[in-house]
């Protein structure tokens, strides 16, 4: 869920309900989105993002827990102090004693966040390769906080074309990530492109974003490097599948959230079987 986009209060009811239809089964991630979103759809300020997410979360778990919420922070205040509002609380119980609370984040300011408050994170076009460098933040916030990381869950999503023909499962990949490498936020203000910049490719990163913001889409994605589609997804043939798939638990990934890139409902469907069973063998 965009934290933007619903209340804290709203967020907490959603989430108890869609835990008494799964049977117990609800995981909720939580995310800020960026100011072109928040600001341009949402109408909220992207302002003091890092305290936004501590106050909202610790408002959700009030909730979920079937407290009276009342809350005072700097960004969130319940009930209102100058009008006729009174602390409520849920009215739903979920399934599960704590809903646990994923948060989709990036720079290492909110993924420190995530080792502080959260049970799991989220990353997106996360690099195996770079685990020490990612799990840093990490840590430093479960530090912080005086936990352990033992309980914590890292589920990457991450896109997927089994394919012999390798060329085409990259080109196949190439779309969303030059879309967001180049035009998710603005030029000053895009989250995925410092973090593939990050990864070592900062020249490809820059030229991605001005073809792209420049309409040459198609230019954009082809100026990513072979090399950073591999690094981030999984394409290719089954051996090639699967050992990326062990690269990803080797660098102590709990789940992979896959997302099989054809248009077809079944295809989707057949490559989540494929992938299923390459994990199994793993």
């Amino acid at each position: 869920f965009q934290i933007p986009a619903r209340s804290a209060a709203m967020t907490a009811m959603t989430a108890a309900t869609i835990d008494n239809l799964s049977g117990g089964r609800m995981m909720l991630g939580l995310g800020t989105s960026g100011p072109q979103v928040s600001e341009g759809f949402h109408g909220v300020r992207f302002a003091k993002q890092l305290q936004r997410t501590r106050e909202y979360v610790a408002v959700v778990r009030m909730a979920l827990a079937r407290q009276k919420i009342e809350y005072h922070g700097e960004t969130l205040e319940l009930p209102l102090p100058d009008g006729p509002g009174k602390a409520l609380k849920l009215t739903i119980k979920p399934v599960q004693e704590q809903i646990p609370i994923f948060l989709a984040v990036l720079g290492p300011k909110n993924v420190a966040l995530a080792g502080e408050i959260a049970d799991g994170w989220l990353p997106v076009f996360f690099s195996p390769e770079h685990t020490q460098t990612l799990r840093g933040p990490l840590e430093e916030g479960a530090a912080r906080a005086g936990r352990s990381l033992d309980d914590f869950r890292i589920c990457p999503s991450v896109n997927v074309m089994i394919s012999d023909d390798v060329e085409s499962a990259r080109n196949a990949m190439r779309p969303l990530l030059a879309l967001y490498v180049g035009g998710m936020g603005s030029r000053e203000q895009n989250f995925y492109n410092r973090l593939v910049s990050s990864y070592g490719f900062e020249r490809a990163a820059e030229q991605v974003q001005e073809l792209y913001l420049a309409g040459k889409k198609t230019e954009a994605m082809f100026a990513l490097p072979d090399e950073l589609i591999d690094l981030v997804s999984i394409v290719g043939p089954p051996d090639r599948a699967k050992a990326k798939i062990r690269e990803f638990r080797d660098a102590g990934v709990d789940t992979l959230i896959v997302w099989p890139v054809l248009p077809d409902h079944e295809q989707r469907k057949e490559q989540l079987r494929l992938i299923a069973e390459l994990a199994k063998e793993n």
